[in-house]
Order: structure tokens, then sequence, then C-alpha cells
């Protein structure tokens, strides 16, 4: 019994020093039962009342002399250090008030004489209970229907806990935080810095789109708003005609763009070309031109250029276009003088018309030149196999001798008749008996003399068929000069057609340039577009700042994977 003013004497210094320690959370934990359990308790109770209401409530229960001594013992003077640190260790664990009131009930029904809430915290822990087990804290849930067995002790009812902060003093928010708010802090915290990882993101990423798109944009704007040189363009255009004629299956496409398609082709390469170029600046002077101090830099040529670098800037200010649907050459040249660039279009519209005119100059020289020599070679034929016949007809001292045959045969034919009516006369006067001897001796005289004109007759016959120079051999080589001489003819006439055809589709292959839109010089400058060219400038570092971003990612995430 000598240690119980001891320990009362350490109730009330501990209950003195938990007061300004304990955290206004408490006093809020300590009331939330009182009001849960139905007591009325007067709001202005002294706070040394309520923090020693409980430990009657424990003598009561048990008043043993060990239990006070082991009370003693626990509460005694040697450990008050120690328990002052496990108390603030409590405190800093962050424990709800719900948690305390958990607590203060377990230790009370263990028989544990706490003078706080963490105090009760800590007695469970030192008797090895775990005042937030799930399972301890479902012991303290007591159905109100219950019937408790016989010999346990009666279920404390309206049971009035100590308060541990005085009630004089201003209640303090608690600078613990529950869960819900730590996690609700944590959220919060989270999205702050995911918001400002966005905004350094966003930043890095405007940054970069400031560095390859917006600065170079910018440059270029500024470029073609006040330092480029106007240009002045002429626009004409033309067309590549084909000669009319002509029939059959190259007459179908007469008339269409694609009867002369390839030769626009043909034309568009050649002013295009170099030697367009070359041409036009001997006559006209292009390099000099585009040498000139007051154009801009990024336009001009450097003095004394090469072909590559004229060619280059002849590539970019003259523009010509084929369009296969109409047949039109379209041509654009640009200079920085109007007059220069209406000159420069109407001299190379000469070279067009002087390529188109020698496209099929060739092709018609070579057709002409080879039907004209089948001509003279046929009339040379010709002449030869005429004059072999003449030569022919003079040897033999006779024009005709297939006449001349034709007559001695006809001759002969008719003496022979004649023959024939006399012999046949003479037969008659030898049937009569007593015949005429006068008229039997005429008609013998005639029949003689006939006799000798036939003989004559076929002895010239005969002359004329032996030999070489006989009328026959003659005849022969007659017919045959004769038969030369008409072939000739033929192949002549059919040289002289060959001839005529030819220069027929000569004259269909002629090819005329026709321009329908003369080129005028122009009043205000056609180039530099500003406002396009700037936005195709930004339209296409956009598109190289997209693929190279696309780029860098692709590689980041094959890389990282």
């Amino acid at each position: 019994m000598t240690m119980k003013p001891k320990a009362k004497k350490f109730r009330i210094r501990r209950n003195s020093d938990a007061k300004p320690d304990t955290p206004p959370a408490t006093a809020r934990a300590v009331a939330g039962p009182l009001a849960d359990s139905g007591t009325s308790q007067p709001s202005k109770t002294p706070p040394r009342a309520r923090n020693t209401a409980p430990a009657p409530a424990a003598a009561s229960d048990d008043q043993s002399p060990s239990k006070a001594s082991k009370m003693a013992d626990r509460l005694g003077a040697p450990r008050e250090t120690s328990m002052d640190t496990d108390i603030e260790a409590i405190k800093r664990e962050g424990l709800t008030g719900r948690q305390l009131r958990m607590a203060r009930r377990l230790a009370m029904k263990n028989g544990l004489a706490a003078t706080s809430d963490f105090d009760a915290v800590r007695l469970l822990r030192t008797k090895g209970i775990d005042p937030f087990k799930h399972a301890n804290m479902l012991e303290l849930v007591v159905p109100k229907n219950t019937a408790q067995p016989e010999g346990s002790p009666a279920a404390p009812t309206a049971v009035q806990l100590p308060q541990t902060v005085p009630t004089g003093k201003t209640n303090l928010p608690s600078t613990e935080l529950s869960p819900a708010e730590r996690r609700t802090k944590e959220i919060k915290s989270i999205q702050e810095d995911i918001a400002r990882r966005r905004r350094r993101k966003m930043a890095l990423l405007l940054g970069r789109l400031a560095f390859f798109v917006v600065i170079p944009t910018t440059a270029t704007g500024v470029y073609f708003y006040n330092y480029a040189t106007p240009m002045y363009s002429s626009k004409s255009e033309f067309l590549v005609l084909k000669a009319d004629g002509g029939g059959g299956a190259g007459g179908l496409l007469r008339g269409t763009q694609f009867a002369t398609s390839q030769d626009s082709i043909a034309v568009q390469g050649y002013l295009e070309s170099k030697e367009a170029m070359l041409r036009l600046d001997r006559e006209v002077g292009f390099k000099a031109h585009f040498t000139q101090e007051w154009i801009d830099p990024i336009q001009r040529l450097k003095p004394e250029p090469t072909n590559e670098e004229a060619f280059k800037t002849f590539g970019r200010n003259v523009k010509i276009g084929y369009d296969p649907t109409e047949g039109v050459i379209r041509m654009e040249v640009s200079a920085a003088d109007p007059e220069v660039a209406a000159e420069f279009s109407s001299k190379l519209i000469s070279y067009a018309q002087e390529k188109v005119n020698n496209l099929s100059r060739q092709k018609r020289t070579d057709q002409m030149s080879e039907s004209e020599f089948a001509l003279e070679r046929a009339e040379s034929q010709r002449r030869d196999a005429q004059e072999n016949l003449v030569l022919l007809q003079q040897k033999g001292s006779v024009l005709d001798p297939e006449g001349v045959i034709t007559s001695l045969r006809s001759q002969i034919s008719t003496f022979e008749l004649q023959l024939q009516e006399k012999q046949l006369e003479l037969a008659a006067l030898r049937d009569n008996s007593r015949p005429n001897r006068a008229k039997v001796a005429g008609v013998e005289g005639d029949i003689n003399r006939l006799e000798t004109v036939i003989a004559n007759l076929n002895g010239r016959m005969q002359d004329a068929s032996a030999g070489e120079n006989s009328l026959a051999n003659l005849r022969v080589q007659i017919q045959m000069a004769q038969m030369d001489l008409a072939t000739r003819d033929l192949m002549l006439q059919a040289a002289l057609e060959q001839v005529q055809s030819t220069q027929m589709e000569a004259n269909r292959q002629v090819r005329y340039l026709t321009t329908h839109v003369e080129p005028v010089a122009s009043e205000e400058p056609s180039y530099p577009r500003k406002f396009e060219n700037t936005v195709l400038a930004f339209l296409v570092f956009s598109g190289i700042y997209l693929m190279c971003s696309l780029t860098a990612s692709i590689l980041r995430e094959q890389v990282s994977s």
C-alpha cells in the first residue's frame, strides 16, 4: 500500500505532462466514443477528473497487492524516460482518432490503466497485444441481446474515458494526417509532378519547334519580303503542227495531239537543254544579265560563272511544259527586266522553229535522194535500150526485117495460088482430044514464069534466114531490143511514180511551229510569291522536323525495348 501514493503522484505528473503534448485530435478521438455511448457528460468537466476517472474502476476490478505492485513497477520512476520516448514514437506514427479510441477500449478490456490514448497503445504493445489487429477490434463489438455467461465480468457500459487535453485551452486542428488525406496529398503531389513534367516537355517542344521550324520560316519570310529581287515573267504558248495530206493508217491520227506528240516532246527537251542556254547566251547575253550586282545574292550568278552554274539558273527561270491532252507547249521565261524576259522568250521560240524545221529534213532528204537516183538509173537504162534497137535496125539496112519477111511470104503465097490456077487450066486444056496448041503453049509459059518467080522469092527467103546477118537473126535481135525497151519504159514509169509518192510523203512529214500566244513584257513582277513561298517553307520545315522526330522516337523505342 506504500506504492499507491507514489503511483497516484506519477499519474498526476503524467497527466500534467501529457496535457500540452496531446494533440487536439486526441481530444476529438476521446469525445467521439463518449458521444457514441450515449453518456451525458458536462462540457466543462475538469481535466484531472477526466484523466483519473478510470483509476477507481481498475482498482475495484482487482484489489490484490500483487497487481498493484506490478502496476507500480511498470509505472516506476526509473522507466519514465523510456516511456516518454515510446509515447513520442507512437505519436509520430500518425494514428487516427478512431484507432486511438479502439486502443483505449482494448486497454480497458484487458485491465490496463492507461493515462492517455497513446499510453494505451504502448501498454498493449508491451503486453504483446496488437491494438490494431482486426480480430482484436472485432472483440470490442458486443451484440446488444447477447447473454453474458455466469462468472464473467459485466461489460462496461457508458464508460467515461479520460480527457487528455484540457478543455480550457483552444482546440487546434491536428497536424497529423489521415490515410485519406495522405493519399490525397500524394495524388496531388503526383499530379503536380506530372503537370511540371508536362510543362517542361511542352517548353522543350516549343523550343525545338522554334529552332527547327519558326526561326527558319521567319528567316525565309524576311528574305522573300525584304531582300528577294522581283522577277518578271513572259508567258507564251505554241503548237507543233503536221502538214495535211496522206491517208491510210497514218491518217487516222492526223489532226490529233498524238500525231505530233514526239515532235513536241523533242522541242521541249531542246528548249530545256544546255545547247539552247549556250546559244541564248551567245546571242542575247544570258549570263551577263544574271550577273548584275543589283540582283540579290541567292538569284545572282557570280562573275564569270561556269556553264553548269548558268544552266542551273536557266532551269529555274525557264519553265516549259507540254500538255498531252491539247498538244500545247507552254513556256514561261523569268528575268529581272520585263523587256529582257520577252526577248529571251522570243529567241527561244525562234530556236524551236528552227528545230522543228530540222526534225524531218534529214529523212525527207534521204527519201528524195533515193527516189531521184532510181529515176535517173531507169532513164539511163531506157536510153541504152533504145540506142541498141536503133543500132540493130541500122545494121541490116532494113528498118523492119520482119515486115520484109512477111512481104516475101505473102508474095510467095500469091504466086503459088496463080501457079495452081495455071496448072488447073493446063490440065483442062489437055483433057480435050484436040487441044488448042497456042493456048496450051501460053498456059505452059505462064506456069514456067510463075515457077521462076516463086523460086526467086524462095531464094530470097533462104538468104534472109541464113547466117548472122540474115533477116531472121536480125529480126530476133530487134524483137529482144524492143522488149528490153518496153521493160525500161515500165521501170522508168515506176521510178517516176516513186518520186512523186516520195515527194508527197516528204511534204506530209513537214512540221510547222505555230505561236498562238506571243510573249509580252510584264508590268508587274510575278516572282517571288512571298506568302505562298513562306507557307511552303513552313510546310517543308515542319515535315522535316516531323520526320526527324518520328525517326528519333522509333529508334529510342527500339533501343529501350
